[in-house]
């Protein structure tokens, strides 16, 4: 057994349980079970302009933002400007990023048995008004006989 144990817990903070160092996560975080499974998936880091913000901490933040459904304006100072995880978001959905850490993570899962496939078909009916059927193509005998 690895001295090293990962832990998908929710309090703060690092400690040290009998032998094995832990650190865990804030409620809603990515694990480092997690991390160490996708960070290789994740862009290099931009080489324009200063310094890079940390691809775990911006990671952080969106799904902070996504979880809460907050404006990107309201993002904790802990995960760094909200400019930075907004731009990120933006950007990985457009080359494709978010799509490959997706499929990604089904394929894996899938093969060791992990997803339960599901299929949902929805058969609902919304009725209108009988009012709101349609319009009549011609007038009616009544409307006629009133000089519609």
């Amino acid at each position: 057994m690895s001295d090293e144990r990962l832990c998908l817990c929710y309090p703060v903070g690092e400690g040290n349980y009998g032998r094995h160092q832990i650190h865990m996560v804030k409620r809603g975080e990515i694990t480092d079970q997690a991390w160490h499974q996708i960070e290789l998936l994740l862009p290099e880091y931009g080489q324009s302009g200063g310094q890079w913000r940390d691809h775990r901490t911006v990671i952080n933040g969106i799904l902070w933002k996504l979880r809460t459904g907050s404006p990107w304006r309201d993002l904790p100072e802990r995960y760094g400007p909200w400019q930075t995880c907004y731009d990120r978001f933006v950007r990985w959905r457009r080359d494709g990023t978010w799509d490959l850490l997706l499929a990604h993570a089904q394929t894996k899962n899938d093969a060791v048995g992990e997803i339960e496939w599901e299929v949902s078909v929805d058969d609902t009916v919304i009725r209108a008004h009988q009012h709101a059927a349609g319009a009549r193509g011609e007038p009616s005998a009544a409307d006629i006989k009133r000089g519609f």
